[in-house]
């Protein structure tokens, strides 16, 4: 592992732009009704009841969530087990974003909790219920989420080793100049982070194997777990969307959004920060995601004939509308990922990723809100405040990443890859994007 931190560069450029305070205020107003909610209760900021005791934060930040923020566990899979090096420039980026995704994803359980003075009992073995799919789930997002920081740590070591305190005083300088910090005192503090973080790295490199195959094993389970909930409500549940082979679509379902959601956020990170595309992995990772998402097809289709919900699947209602969405996005843009042509754009390349992400996406949302009926008399639409909890969610997730891109060494170094000779096919449907030097 020691030999790959070349790989990854840190972007230079201000910390604080227009678009960190624009994500800040969303982050604040989100964090505005969160406060809300411990202080008045979750009825003050929550149109979730009896019949919908799961509402936009279960099937968005959790459910959906980390499915979108499964990038890193499926670039492990096709890195380190299918030994595809060629995509490793990819793999920091990826963890990152699952990072954070998990990471939120377990605080808006928190949010969620109506009784979240109980959540202690979580960590005593004697009330653990291992029969239940909701613990599992719980139990390996946790662990997960320990995991993804384990992993990401190389990079954060790698920076501390090699700091010399400009961020440190760039920082200091814009919340108040008599904060920058006196020369001496920084340089003796450095040197001993330095050398802690040079003693530690080679290390946490030569046992980092073992983590990562937890990182591969436990999103395999937990994600599995998550189909594996609504197995129990076959009465609440749509037809459409209940099956027994929930557990299995689950997981297929995360591997290609995990993908996918590498390609797009590779695409936009590049565009925002001026960057060269990484055309040539996004191109390889797009001839992986078709077939997966035929395989998924299949399962859904084949699934339907069995159980003979056809019909039903073609009826135009307001459940089959639903699904057709979800499962055209899903198709078209698969279809759209056969053709050599159209994977040579990137612009074709970002528009099937997001159809995918999209399609995918709704999917765990029909399955976990918009497929569930509790009965007549329950309703349920997110209020504002749920709304903007979400929006503020997502926003401190997209904060994080464009902070600490600009802190760490996380991005594809565009040099190291010209030096190890990738082949040079130019892409179509895009202009070449200069690299910036400096800024």
């Amino acid at each position: 592992m020691a030999g790959h931190h070349d790989e990854f560069i840190r972007l230079e450029g201000k910390i604080f732009t227009k678009s960190f305070f624009v994500l800040l205020t969303l982050v604040i107003v989100g964090f505005y009704y969160i406060g809300v909610r411990y202080v008045k209760g979750i009825g003050a900021v929550s149109n979730m009841s009896d019949g919908y005791p799961w509402g936009i934060w279960i099937a968005y930040d959790v459910a959906t969530g980390t499915a979108i923020a499964c990038g890193g566990y499926a670039m492990a899979i096709l890195i380190y087990i299918r030994n595809h090096w060629k995509f490793h420039p990819l793999i920091r980026s990826a963890l990152l974003t699952s990072l954070f995704g998990y990471c939120l994803a377990g605080f808006s359980v928190m949010v969620d909790l109506g009784r979240y003075w109980n959540s202690y009992g979580f960590f005593m073995p004697a009330r653990w219920q291992i029969n239940s799919a909701m613990f599992e789930v719980a139990l390996c997002v946790m662990a997960y989420s320990t995991v993804l920081v384990i992993e990401f740590l190389p990079a954060v070591l790698w920076s501390l080793e090699n700091s010399r305190g400009e961020t440190l005083r760039k920082v200091s300088a814009w919340l108040h100049p008599r904060l920058v910090p006196d020369e001496a005192k920084l340089a003796s503090g450095l040197e001993w982070v330095r050398e802690s973080a040079a003693w530690l790295r080679p290390r946490l490199d030569k046992v980092l194997v073992f983590f990562i195959v937890l990182g591969i094993t436990l999103p395999t389970m937990h994600q599995s777990s998550l189909g594996s909930l609504l197995l129990i409500a076959a009465t609440k549940l749509n037809p459409l969307w209940h099956t027994g082979f929930l557990p299995l679509l689950f997981l297929i379902n995360c591997i290609y959004i995990g993908y996918a959601i590498v390609i797009m956020e590779s695409i936009i990170s590049s565009t925002a920060f001026k960057r060269e595309i990484e055309f040539q992995e996004l191109a390889g990772l797009s001839r992986i995601i078709p077939w997966l998402t035929v395989i998924w097809l299949s399962v859904r289709v084949g699934d339907l004939v069995y159980r003979g919900q056809v019909a039903n699947a073609l009826r135009f209602d307001f459940y089959s509308c639903f699904f057709l969405l979800e499962f055209c996005l899903v198709a078209g843009g698969s279809m759209i990922l056969f053709s050599r042509r159209m994977r040579r754009s990137p612009r074709w390349l970002f528009i099937t990723a997001t159809m995918i992400i999209l399609g995918g996406g709704l999917y765990r949302f029909n399955v976990y809100l918009i497929g569930f009926n509790p009965g007549q008399g329950w309703h349920y639409f997110p209020s504002f405040a749920e709304l903007m909890i979400t929006a503020g969610v997502i926003a401190l997730e997209i904060l994080g990443y464009q902070v600490l891109v600009k802190v760490f060494p996380v991005l594809p170094n565009p040099h190291k890859h010209a030096a190890n000779g990738h082949a040079q096919d130019e892409p179509v449907g895009l202009p070449p994007v200069a690299v910036p030097q400096g800024k």
